[in-house]
């Protein structure tokens, strides 16, 4: 059975029945501060399983994962150099994505990672309280492979319908522009793989030693 809660009218309410289906292992549909995301358990091979049939996509495209707080990095990285503690302080929450060593004893089974973990703190009020009561979610853009990200809580039951078992509506996002993507698995200092929402100027005020491999 599928259900929708709306954030802005009974936020309690949404969230705990959220919470209450990622512990029963099931996928939610939660808006961010871009798009809206379908989310899982991260340390629930399958509840991640779940997240990528629903999107109909394969173990090699693994899901990020979405954090509440930037302390929670070390819960879930093996090691997280100065450079990228440094810009997760300075840019988290909003649109900075960070690839780190992932701890192989958190849990984690998000599919064909190498070992690494890909990691945002969303500037997003209502995913963050879900993210506090929830803990790391296994979180991918709510659509199916192929289609058009979901800009709102319809346009992703469209698309994946049962396939999630509650919805939370918080009304329509920007869709705004994708995170920057920084790798701090394959340097200490940093690789922007792709550019985004926080420009490599930025990224080196804080870190200098950032490499360009966008």
């Amino acid at each position: 059975m599928t259900n929708t809660f709306d954030l802005r009218t009974d936020d309690a309410a949404a969230l705990e029945a959220a919470a209450e289906a990622v512990r029963a292992g099931q996928c939610i549909v939660l808006p961010t501060d871009t798009v809206y995301g379908i989310g899982a358990n991260a340390f629930s091979a399958d509840a991640v399983q779940g997240l990528l049939d629903a999107k109909e996509r394969g173990r090699d495209m693994p899901p990020p994962v979405l954090i509440a707080e930037p302390s929670m990095l070390r819960a879930i990285a093996d090691d997280v150099p100065p450079a990228a503690a440094a810009v997760a302080k300075a840019f988290w929450p909003g649109g900075l994505t960070l690839i780190v060593t992932a701890q192989a004893r958190s849990g984690m089974s998000l599919g064909e990672t190498g070992g690494t973990v890909a990691v945002r703190v969303p500037d997003h009020d209502g995913a963050r309280a879900l993210l506090r009561r929830t803990g790391p979610l296994a979180v991918s853009s709510a659509n199916v492979s192929g289609r058009p990200a979901a800009l709102d809580c319809a346009e992703a039951r469209e698309q994946l319908g049962d396939r999630v078992a509650v919805y939370l509506d918080g009304g329509p996002v920007t869709g705004g522009v994708a995170s920057t993507i920084v790798d701090f698995a394959a340097t200490p200092e940093g690789r922007v793989l792709r550019r985004g929402a926080v420009s490599l100027e930025a990224l080196r005020e804080v870190a200098p030693g950032v490499e360009d491999l966008s």
